[in-house]
């Protein structure tokens, strides 16, 4: 497996690899959050029709997170910024896109405008955001304490059905039993053992309460921290099925949205106890992941392995426009998956190289 490092702008680099022919089979990117204000952003007289997106003058010059250059501007929230992703994408490739609270939603719209069909959104959650809030006086401040960032999950229009286009460029679907979560709870089988496969919930070789390959994947990530765990403990135990249900109970109708489920399949009960965060995936973050870095937002090894396994079928490559410390072409390469990372910062790219030399000799080509 190879991971390619473009130490340039991806506005320039993404045109040259679609000339180049790169169809990637996913993107996994953590762009800038542009964590400034509007009129910081675009100059102090506001977001005029000179200082919108096709003005160059504050697109990439203004001063975002930690005063960074690179988290000024609106590169992220421009269609045209994903259209270039789109470009070096096959169909059906997910694209999955890191976004601040703040501003996540402009980005979701331009990865929208630019083509692409918004699928879901993932929330990463983490106990180590630090509040900067101004203080306001008599216990009123201006910020509160970040403990998410969304994942905007899209997925380029398909040619025919999913399983057509699967087919035909290995992209379309999400790889669910890859990214299951241990079970913990107690799977208890029916009286001779002979039952088929019903659904996701249900039987499966005899085995009803859950699959035995693990829980279904839910939108929701967690880091595994203190401040999660008490947050989840707070609203108490989450047993998981308690009583048996089958066809006897009648159809699961739902309220106006989403239709008659049918008839309930036998399903015994689970077993498990705990809270609810053992539904979701948990990624923790260590001391290797910062190793040698210098970027101020790098996100753990298995978050970034989970999320480009969701996405990529082994062997597949994936594209990351902004590579940062290049946690993105670690995960892939981690799971024999070859990568195109972008990353226009220098200094940021000699970290990305220093993986190549060091520890983690994993990149085959570097370029600028």
């Amino acid at each position: 497996m190879t991971v390619r490092l473009l130490n340039e702008d991806c506005l320039t680099a993404l045109p040259k690899l679609a000339s180049e022919g790169l169809q990637a089979h996913s993107a996994v990117t953590d762009p800038p959050y542009h964590l400034t204000s509007i009129v910081k952003r675009f100059a102090k007289s506001g977001r005029t029709d000179s200082t919108w997106s096709r003005s160059g003058l504050h697109q990439r010059t203004a001063r975002g997170f930690m005063g960074k250059t690179w988290d000024g501007g609106d590169i992220a929230l421009r269609a045209e910024t994903w259209r270039l992703v789109y470009d070096c994408l096959r169909p059906g490739a997910y694209l999955l896109a890191f976004g601040g609270t703040r501003t996540w939603h402009r980005q979701a719209v331009a990865i929208e405008d630019a083509g692409f069909e918004i699928r879901d959104t993932i929330m990463w959650l983490y106990g180590s955001g630090f509040p900067k809030s101004h203080n306001a006086g008599d216990g009123w401040g201006t910020a509160l304490k970040p403990a998410v960032e969304p994942i905007v999950l899209a997925r380029k229009p398909l040619i025919g059905t999913v399983a057509a286009n699967v087919a035909q460029f290995g992209t379309g679907a999400i790889n669910i039993d890859a990214s299951r979560l241990p079970d913990g709870g107690v799977l208890v089988t029916t009286g001779n053992g002979k039952r088929d496969r019903q659904d996701g919930y249900g039987m499966q070789g005899g085995i009803i309460g859950g699959s035995p390959l693990g829980r279904w994947p839910a939108n929701v990530i967690h880091d595994g921290s203190d401040e999660v765990e008490e947050a989840f403990a707070a609203f108490g135990e989450a047993p998981g099925q308690q009583f048996t249900v089958g066809p006897q109970h009648g159809k699961r109708d739902s309220v106006n949205v989403y239709g008659d489920y049918g008839e309930r399949p036998l399903t015994l009960p689970r077993g498990d106890t705990g809270t609810a965060s053992r539904f979701f995936y948990t990624a923790k973050a260590s001391a290797a992941d910062r190793a040698g870095s210098k970027h101020p937002t790098v996100k753990p090894t298995d978050l970034m392995r989970y999320l480009v396994q969701m996405v990529t079928p082994k062997g597949g490559t994936v594209l990351d426009p902004f590579a940062g410390s290049g946690s993105t072409g670690l995960a892939a390469d981690q799971l024999g998956c070859d990568a195109v990372l972008i990353e226009r910062d220098p200094g940021y790219a000699e970290d990305i190289q220093r993986k190549i030399t060091g520890d983690c000799p994993l990149f085959a080509e570097v370029s600028a």
